[in-house]
């Protein structure tokens, strides 16, 4: 076992498993996925740290506690179709491609966008789309969506990401402006429901 694998699997059993999350599939999948090469300018200790990490333009990676979190919220069997709103470094969607069957990520900042779709293409990330636009505006185009998850924090959640949830789909992220709060939303027939999970701290969704 390389020493950067075995920074993967002590993040994994010390900041997640260790947190109650015992998800096989999602656990599998955070030790598979190689984070240190999706912020190349960390060394590759920090990059599995338990904190947030900067990646340019004012953004960040979530720390590998949150974004599990945001998976066990979500309860992936497999099949799903995901948006996620945020492709930022592009790890999540790593994560992600392992854990649905497809992935559509939105990333508003060119740079970042590119950089994200060139390392997942090299790598065999095949199921993940990267799109550059308004994460705002979701992306009808492949609605409706099983699962949609928000890795940036809007003061209240948009319609237009909602209206792209299908019956019985679930968002999950972080909702708020001075305060901000992780909630899980399942769209019913009749509505949505909502439930909070924590405070936490997220860049704002522009």
């Amino acid at each position: 076992m390389g020493f950067t694998e075995q920074y993967r699997h002590r993040m994994v059993e010390e900041q997640i498993a260790s947190r109650g999350i015992n998800d096989a599939r999602l656990l599998r999948a955070l030790k598979q996925v190689p984070r240190h090469r999706f912020v190349p300018e960390v060394d590759p200790a920090s990059a599995y740290a338990d904190a947030p990490l900067s990646i340019g333009s004012g953004q960040t990676i979530s720390q590998p506690y949150i974004v599990a979190k945001m998976c066990e919220l979500a309860e992936f069997k497999g099949t799903e179709k995901v948006l996620e709103i945020g492709t930022g470094s592009g790890y999540a969607a790593a994560i992600l491609s392992l854990l649905a069957e497809e992935v559509y990520t939105i990333e508003r900042i060119g740079r970042l966008s590119e950089r994200a779709q060139k390392y997942l293409e090299e790598n065999g990330y095949s199921s993940v789309h990267c799109i550059q636009g308004n994460g705002y505006e979701g992306y009808p185009e492949a609605a409706p969506y099983d699962v949609i998850l928000l890795s940036a924090a809007p003061g209240k959640i948009p319609d237009q990401l909602l209206e792209q949830l299908k019956i019985g789909g679930r968002m999950v992220g972080p909702i708020g402006t001075m305060e901000q709060y992780l909630v899980r939303i399942l769209r019913t027939s009749t509505g949505y429901e909502q439930s909070e999970h924590g405070a936490v701290r997220f860049v704002p969704m522009k």
